[in-house]
């Protein structure tokens, strides 16, 4: 089993510590894993030495964010030299971000009716390795745990049996603050192009994640992307039907691309996502076909 897409907490959505999701994907006969956390490799480490001795092959990984065409995507970059310093500076600039974009977001929060205040969020992100970054996902939290908006039309979506119920706080999120949305706020993303040089310069890969998320109405984007040098793309994730994973094998056949398999899992922020779900294990045949360069890495 394998599963190339995971966050720890070291993201600053992520529930579990590097060592617990060693011991989950133990417990999960996953073999192959890779921790992909938002912007940090700060998981790498920890994770590497549980890996080894829980006898896993565990592939050093980051998922950046990064524009093209005007338009948010993750870059998967596996395999990389992590220890390499451009990896701490790109966390560090989305760091100095942070408290700005988050007090952005606390202003339009408000504008929609909803009384939250600094202090509130402070003590939601309080102990997180981003305690100056609120997240979509912890306004949520927050707002769904008010009894006073229990009855909230905009919140009712998310409660249990709500049509966005399924993952409640990261819906809320790409509902209300996900580029586009009401209460985005902008952050300064690098360029994927210097995202996948950044890659390719520290030995590593880089894998397009999720593509129909980010790609939704704007498919025609897919073809410049391949062209800037991506080695894969994520055919195989828990976002994905049958019909879009088909259309990402096509384009990554015809490009002569690997696909890779990843969960996302987050833990509470997306409850419907379990680890190795959703075809994140390929047949023998095809995965030695596919994977060859990853799995070189990782063993």
């Amino acid at each position: 089993m394998i599963d190339l897409h995971m966050h720890s907490y070291y993201s600053n959505d992520g529930e579990f510590s590097p060592s617990e999701l060693v011991k989950k994907c133990t417990e999960q006969d996953i073999s192959i894993m890779s921790i992909a956390d938002h912007n940090t490799v700060r998981a790498t480490d920890e994770a590497l030495e549980a890996a080894r001795a829980s006898g896993i092959a565990f592939l050093p990984g980051i998922e950046i964010d990064c524009t093209y065409e005007n338009t948010n995507f993750h870059m998967l970059g596996y395999g990389i030299r992590w220890q390499n310093r451009i990896f701490a500076e790109i966390e560090n600039s989305i760091r100095r971000q942070g408290q700005s974009v988050s007090l952005h977001m606390l202003e339009k929060t408000r504008e929609l009716g909803f009384d939250v205040t600094e202090a509130d969020m402070e003590q939601m992100a309080a102990g997180s390795y981003w305690p100056e970054t609120w997240t979509g996902e912890m306004f949520a939290e927050f707002l769904l745990s008010q009894p006073q908006y229990k009855n909230h039309p905009l919140l009712l979506p998310y409660r249990e049996g709500g049509a966005r119920s399924d993952n409640p706080y990261v819906n809320f999120y790409w509902d209300y603050y996900s580029q586009g949305k009401p209460c985005y706020a902008e952050m300064y993303y690098p360029d994927m192009e210097q995202i996948i040089e950044i890659i390719h310069e520290n030995d590593g890969l880089a894998v397009l994640a999720h593509p129909h998320i980010n790609l939704k109405g704007k498919k025609q984007l897919l073809e410049g992307i391949i062209g800037l040098g991506i080695d894969g793309i994520e055919a195989y994730s828990s976002y994905h039907s049958q019909t879009q994973i088909n259309e990402t094998l096509s384009a990554a056949r015809q490009h002569g691309l690997f696909v890779t398999c990843g969960s996302d899992f987050h833990g509470k922020t997306k409850p419907s996502i379990e680890l190795r779900q959703h075809g994140c294990t390929l047949p023998g045949e095809q995965m030695e076909k596919q994977m060859a360069r990853l799995l070189e890495k990782a063993l």
